[in-house]
């Protein structure tokens, strides 16, 4: 995979460590938004997810056909963990220049926890759709960790998956024990990257409870016993863990190993790069429940209140169908829409066929029939990479 992509991906760890109940409070609750400038303004939007790639053609098509409001927007990327302080230091000095974030769960949890977003899911909710009405019901679980201070405005099932190339793996496992039988009758041919640095890596780790069947699946302390004792024992039979998805791929398309743990994005958008042959095919094991991720849009407190208008004028726009139309991009967040009632059929040109091309049938109905749950808040997600660093990857091999 390209570094552009390498690099979007591995900023998207982490999860956010407020829950609310609900995507939205009620909109009585809501406050008048600011005016609309009397003439077009220059908005600054930082980019610490890799989102770019999926939202900033809707936001250009936005500019392009609101010349009255928006004179040019200025684009820029950094990483996650560089946010907070960047914005808390403009804060503290009463000169935010950055208008809107777009943002993992990473750093939409940083912000909640430093109190740096506006909440606008209950300040300017008259300003928003219903977002408990229009959300698809994955994407609406994730709405409800941004604790009403962000937006969800891209969503993607994720994982577990398995993949694997078809002409050295004849039958693909159906359950855990037979993954971990498979491992041992081929040794050193399975991989998967440290879930810290990988986002199918963390995937994999966070939906293995469910697919064990594990006391609590939300609990990596004193509920994933079955969890870590499989991790040990799998390990046994794995080379080592690549630091990151990338090094996964490679490998993969390469016929250094048979079979990686993956996701959706991470299945599509390869073979459509041409990274990973094609011809490579997907499994899922019994019981497996979907561990989802998202990427947010949210704004600093102290914006200026004209910029503040129209960043909540083009955040309508994103959560309308045309703009969310245009997230299935090129596979990476698969599907990406994050509302109701966005086929394919509503997306570019491009997009249409290449996911028509790339994508796998049977997606749509695991989409529909599986459950799917959140991830880990931060402090639990934290300990559970900690102690796979401990038991897990230190034992690689042993």
């Amino acid at each position: 995979m390209t570094d552009r992509h390498t690099t979007r991906r591995a900023l998207l760890g982490g999860i956010a460590g407020a829950t609310a109940l609900g995507a939205a409070a009620p909109r009585a609750r809501a406050a008048a938004a600011p005016p609309l400038p009397s003439s077009p303004v220059s908005l600054n939007v930082i980019d610490v997810a890799g989102q770019l790639q999926l939202t900033q053609g809707a936001m250009d098509a936005f500019a392009k056909a609101n010349p009255k409001l928006i004179s040019h927007i200025a684009y820029s990327q950094a990483p996650a963990p560089e946010l907070p302080g960047k914005i808390k230091a403009q804060q503290n000095a009463g000169r935010v220049d950055i208008d809107l974030v777009l943002t993992g769960t990473d750093g939409l949890s940083a912000g909640i926890d430093q109190q740096l977003w506006i909440p606008i899911c209950t300040d300017y909710a008259a300003q928003l759709p219903d977002l408990n009405s229009i959300y698809l019901p994955g994407a609406l679980k994730m709405q409800g960790l941004a604790n009403n201070q962000a937006v969800c405005v891209v969503f993607c099932p994720a994982g577990p998956i398995f993949e694997y190339m078809p002409d050295a793996v004849k039958t693909p496992p159906k359950t855990a024990q037979e993954l971990l039988d498979w491992t041992k009758a081929h040794p050193k041919r399975f991989i998967y990257a440290r879930p810290a640095n990988s986002g199918p890596g963390r995937t994999f780790l966070q939906g293995l409870p469910y697919i064990l069947k594990d006391k609590d699946p939300m609990d990596p302390k004193n509920g994933w016993d079955k969890t870590w004792a499989y991790l040990i024992e799998l390990g046994k039979n794995i080379e080592y863990y690549p630091t990151g998805t990338g090094a996964v791929m490679k490998e993969l398309a390469e016929g250094s190993r048979d079979m990686i743990a993956s996701h959706v994005g991470w299945d599509l958008n390869p073979r459509i790069l041409g990274v990973v042959p094609k011809e490579a095919a997907v499994f899922t094991l019994e019981n497996f429940h979907w561990v989802t991720d998202a990427q947010y849009w949210a704004i600093p407190k102290d914006v200026a209140p004209d910029h503040l208008a129209v960043v909540l004028e083009m955040t309508k726009y994103m959560l309308g169908k045309p703009a969310q139309a245009m997230t299935y991009d090129k596979g990476y967040f698969y599907p990406g829409p994050a509302v109701r009632d966005v086929p394919l059929s509503m997306a570019p040109a491009d997009s249409q066929k290449l996911i028509a091309e790339y994508t796998r049938p049977f997606y749509t109905k695991l989409f529909e029939d599986v459950p799917s749950e959140v991830p880990l808040p931060a402090d639990k997600l934290v300990f559970a990479f900690q102690r796979w660093d401990q038991q897990v990857g230190a034992r690689v091999g042993k």
